[in-house]
């Protein structure tokens, strides 16, 4: 079900119990700023999710209250994933979804990484007339 991106932070959400450790995940990367771990169901042949380690529910939520520091510190981390999982070339896709318009379900600012295949249009064309 879509959320509310400016609803306030829940921290019962499902990737805030993956940060605790409550729900297990396959780790792909961390440092002080994010996590990143695989996709349970995956959309490409490789799917991770990015997630800040701070209580940011979107990306418009980040991007108007983290420091500076954080949102330099997560930006480099979804490039260093990238490049760990050898995706810069040939290329991928990175989506975030922002409010219940587009289609974001989980309450925490994720970015999810997509590669290891050709992926396609990034939309539908819609039909113009």
């Amino acid at each position: 079900m879509p959320i509310d991106a400016t609803a306030p932070y829940d921290d019962q959400n499902i990737f805030a119990k993956i940060l605790r450790g409550e729900i297990p995940s396959e780790e792909v990367y961390r440092d002080e700023w994010a996590y990143a771990f695989r996709d349970i169901a995956p959309q490409a042949a490789l799917h991770i999710l990015v997630i800040p380690h701070g209580a940011y529910v979107s990306w418009d939520d980040f991007s108007t209250n983290a420091s500076a520091e954080e949102i330099a510190g997560f930006v480099r981390a979804v490039g260093k994933v990238a490049r760990d999982n050898d995706l810069v070339e040939p290329g991928y896709r990175l989506l975030a979804n922002v409010g219940a318009h587009g289609g974001q379900e989980v309450p925490h600012l994720h970015v999810h990484l997509f590669g290891g295949e050709p992926l396609g249009s990034m939309i539908a064309r819609r039909s113009q007339g």
